[in-house]
C-alpha cells in the first residue's frame, strides 16, 4: 500500500475492482436453482444421464418458491439492522461478517442437496438459503456505500454501474454454465462450485477492507467517519424525505416484476414454448436478462452522471416495461424478444434508481438507508415468489404473467409521484453534472465565515439536497487545512 495513495484517481478504481468481486460469487449462487430448476422438482428421471437422475429432489412448485422467498424475507428482516450497523461500526467489521455468512449459507445449501432422499434435506437447504440471504443483501449494502463514499460527487452511477456489470456478470456465467457442467459432475458438486465463488469474495472481503481503511487514513478523514458514526441514531430514520421513500417503493415494485420472474423463467419458457426437458436453451433465454444489463449498465451509468434525469428515466423504464408481461401472457411472440427488452428497462432502472439514495439522504445514513430500501424490496419479492408459486400451481402461467404486469403499473405511478415531488423539491433527482456543479458552487460562495449564516444555511441544504450539504461541509474542511488540498 506504501506506493499508492488514496488521493490519486487511480486508487478509487482498485477499490472500485475489488469491491466488484464481492458480489460475483453470491450473484453466481443466487439464481442457481433458477437454471436448476428440473433437477430441484423432478422425482424420476426422463433421460438417459443416470449422474443427473440420481441428483434429482423432487420438490414442489411452492417449496421451490419457497427458496427464494426465505431469501428475500431474511434480507427483509436483517438488512434494516445490518444497514444501521455498517453505518454505526463501519465497513470492516460489515465486509467480514455478511461475506462470511454468504459462504456459510452457500455451503449449508450444498450440504442440503447431499441429504437427498431424507427428511432433513430440504430444512437444511432452508437454512442454508437463510443464512446465505442475511449476507448477500446486506453485503450488497456494504458494497454501494464503499462506491457511495468513494465516487460521491464523481462517477458515481457509473461505478454503480460497472458494480452492477461484475455481479451481473456472475449471474450471465451461471445461466450459461451451471447446467452443462451439472450434466458432466452432478448436482451437488455444482453447488460447491458455486460455495467456492463465494470463498473468492470472502477473499475480496478481506481486500477491500484493507484499502478502505488505509485510504481514509490517506485522506485524513477517520476522525470524521468516527464521529458521524457516533453521531448516528436509529431514529435518524424518521427524518428521511418522502422522495427517498418513493424512489424505494419504485425500486420494490420494478423488482417485483423482475425477480420473481426470472426465478421461474426458465420453466415457464420450456412449457409455453415446447423445450424439451434438459434443454438449456430455457436458461439461456431466461439469462438474456442479465446478459443486456452486463453490456449496458457501465455505459449508462457514465450518461446518468452526465445528464442527471435519473427521476424521469425511472419513469421511462417502468413504462416501456408494462407490455413485456402483455406478450409474455397473450402473445406467442418469441420470450427472447421479452426476455432482452425486460434487460434493457432493468439496466436503466439499476441505473438511475439505486444511485438515487445517496442524493437523497445524508453521508452517514447511506448504509441504513440502503438498507431500509432493500428491506421493503426484498419484502415485495419473497411476497411475489410466494403468489406466483401458487398462482402457477392452481391457475397456469397466464395468470402469473399478469400479476407481474399490475406490479409494473404500480411501478409507473409511483414513478410519476416521484417526478412530481422532486421537481417541487429542486430538481434533485433530474439535475444535470452540470447544474449540479453550478448549484454547488452558488452554495460554497454563500458559506459565511463560523458563527454567521452557517446553520441557516445547513437547514436549508438538508432540507432540499443532503449531498450538497455534504459536499459543501466537506469543502470548508478541505479549504481550512492545506493538507487535504492534493
Amino acid at each position: 500500500m506504501a506506493c499508492m495513495h488514496a488521493s490519486k484517481a487511480y486508487y478509487r478504481f482498485v477499490v472500485l475492482f475489488f469491491n466488484c468481486m464481492l458480489t460475483f460469487g453470491t450473484y453466481f449462487c443466487f439464481d442457481m436453482p433458477s437454471v436448476l430448476q428440473d433437477d430441484f422438482q423432478k422425482k424420476n428421471c426422463t433421460n438417459n444421464n443416470s449422474t443427473a437422475c440420481k441428483d434429482n429432489l423432487g420438490l414442489s412448485v411452492p417449496q421451490y418458491n419457497l427458496l427464494y422467498a426465505i431469501y428475500a424475507w431474511t434480507n427483509a428482516v436483517v438488512v434494516i439492522g445490518a444497514g444501521f450497523l455498517i453505518d454505526k461500526l463501519g465497513n470492516r467489521v460489515g465486509l467480514f461478517l455478511f461475506s462470511g455468512l454468504c459462504l456459510l449459507g452457500s455451503s449449508l445449501f450444498a450440504v442440503g442437496a447431499m441429504l437427498k432422499g431424507t427428511s432433513a434435506m430440504f430444512p437444511v437447504m432452508l437454512i442454508g438459503r437463510l443464512l446465505f440471504g442475511s449476507g448477500n443483501g446486506s453485503l450488497t449494502i456494504v458494497q454501494n456505500r464503499i462506491t457511495a463514499y468513494w465516487f460521491r460527487e464523481k462517477e458515481l452511477a457509473f461505478a454503480f454501474g460497472v458494480t452492477l456489470t461484475f455481479s451481473r456478470s456472475g449471474s450471465v456465467l451461471n445461466f450459461f454454465l451451471t447446467k452443462t457442467v451439472e450434466d458432466r459432475i452432478g448436482l451437488s458438486w455444482t453447488l460447491w462450485g458455486g460455495a467456492f465463488l463465494c470463498l473468492l469474495g470472502f477473499v475480496a472481503a478481506i481486500l477491500t477492507s484493507v484499502l478502505d481503511v488505509v485510504g481514509v487514513k490517506q485522506l485524513g478523514q477517520e476522525n470524521r467517519v468516527k464521529q458521524e458514526s457516533k453521531r448516528l441514531r436509529f431514529q435518524d430514520i424518521l427524518h428521511f424525505t418522502l422522495p427517498y421513500w418513493l424512489v424505494t417503493l419504485t425500486i420494490m415494485f420494478f423488482y417485483n416484476g423482475v425477480f420473481p420472474f426470472i426465478a421461474d423463467a426458465s420453466e415457464f419458457i420450456k412449457d409455453k414454448y415446447g423445450y424439451d426437458d434438459g434443454s438449456p436453451v430455457p436458461s439461456y433465454i431466461a439469462g438474456s436478462v442479465y446478459d443486456v444489463s452486463l453490456v449496458l449498465s457501465p455505459f449508462l451509468g457514465l450518461l446518468i452522471d452526465i445528464i442527471g434525469m435519473r427521476g424521469f428515466l425511472a419513469l421511462f423504464c417502468s413504462i416501456l416495461t408494462i407490455p413485456v408481461f402483455g406478450l409474455l401472457a397473450f402473445t406467442t411472440v418469441h420470450p427472447l424478444v421479452s426476455t432482452l427488452w425486460l434487460g434493457f428497462t432493468y439496466s436503466f432502472a439499476a441505473a438511475s434508481l439505486w444511485p438515487s439514495i445517496p442524493l437523497v439522504v445524508s453521508q452517514s445514513t447511506v448504509g441504513t438507508a440502503m438498507g431500509i430500501t432493500t428491506s421493503v424490496q426484498m419484502i415485495g419479492i419473497g411476497i411475489c415468489n410466494l403468489v406466483i408459486g401458487e398462482v402457477v400451481e392452481h391457475s397456469g402461467w397466464k395468470y402469473a404473467m399478469i400479476f407481474l404486469f399490475f406490479n409494473t403499473l404500480c411501478c409507473a405511478g409511483t414513478a410519476v409521484i416521484l417526478n412530481i415531488f422532486d421537481q417541487r423539491r429542486g430538481r434533485v433527482l433530474n439535475q444535470s453534472r452540470r447544474q449540479r456543479r453550478q448549484q454547488m458552487e452558488s452554495l460554497e460562495h454563500s458559506i459565511q465565515s463560523p458563527g454567521d449564516d452557517s446553520y441557516e444555511y445547513q437547514h436549508t441544504a438538508s432540507d432540499y439536497d443532503p449531498l450538497i450539504k455534504g459536499s459543501v461541509n466537506a469543502s470548508r474542511s478541505l479549504y481550512s487545512d492545506p493538507a487535504k488540498q492534493e
